[in-house]
């Protein structure tokens, strides 16, 4: 079949996910958190754990915690906690990678999420049924967004839960390593055409339904860009046939 871009209108030069859904998104391509609760011991003090996390459907993290971990101590003194996730494989750059920190409410739950749970983390069938672990579910009150440099914002509890995941999330890691490995020359053409810029070196740092991320090594430095699908890309081969028409168009 002849590769081919779609003869429908590109979305505007605006167009690409909500901070709502790009923190769903970093949710549920991540597993791993770090937990703020208030400590019982230096009242006033925040105390950080690393902290496993499932999801709900609509998007409550679950933990599984012993009650004898100083971050459940505090959670039962004062419910209220803080989670940040951040997106894995940052590299020397972890600033300029997407994150988030949703505060919320954190109390025990009926383990209603336990296969779901496990379903995410199997390691924890080894102590799930341990008499001192239990569930915990975060009651999302607010989330703060950060996209890299210059992208931030704070999203509603309500948009947050409504929200959902971008269709790339399972396969956006493999379509931004499989260009950036064997596709240098398609995206420095896809910098110049696209974009405007002349790149020594381009590499593409994030992938969405909408749209790429460019970060280009160019002759005034290094500058980024956005660009554009022509058409929403729903899956990885969506992916691969849209990028082969856009590199077709820039060479």
């Amino acid at each position: 079949m002849t590769e081919h871009a779609s003869s429908s209108p590109p979305p505007p030069p605006s167009a690409e996910p909500t901070h709502a859904e790009r923190t769903r998104t970093l949710l549920v391509s991540e597993k791993v958190g770090t937990l703020a609760t208030n400590s019982l011991r230096h009242p006033g003090t925040p105390f950080a754990s690393v902290m496993p996390y499932a999801l709900t459907a609509g998007g409550s993290p679950i933990f599984l915690i012993s009650g004898m971990a100083i971050h459940t101590q505090n959670l039962v003194a004062d419910s209220r906690a803080s989670l940040l996730v951040m997106q894995s494989g940052a590299g020397s750059d972890p600033l300029g990678s997407p994150r988030a920190t949703l505060l919320g409410n954190v109390t025990k739950s009926d383990g209603t999420h336990r296969e779901a749970y496990l379903a995410r983390h199997p390691s924890a069938k080894y102590w799930v049924d341990f008499s001192d672990f239990a569930f915990f579910e975060m009651k999302v009150t607010d989330v703060y967004y950060v996209g890299g440099f210059g992208v931030m914002g704070w999203v509603g509890a309500d948009d947050y839960r409504v929200a959902e995941a971008d269709p790339l999330v399972d396969s956006a890691a493999q379509i931004i390593e499989h260009m950036n490995a064997d596709h240098g020359e398609a995206l420095r053409a896809i910098a110049r055409h696209y974009a405007g810029l002349v790149a020594e070196e381009a590499t593409m740092v994030s992938c969405d339904r909408l749209g790429f991320v460019i970060r280009a090594k160019t002759a005034e430095g290094m500058k980024g860009a956005r660009i554009q699908f022509p058409e929403p890309v729903l899956s990885r081969a969506d992916a691969r046939r849209v990028l082969v028409a856009m590199t077709k168009l820039a060479t």
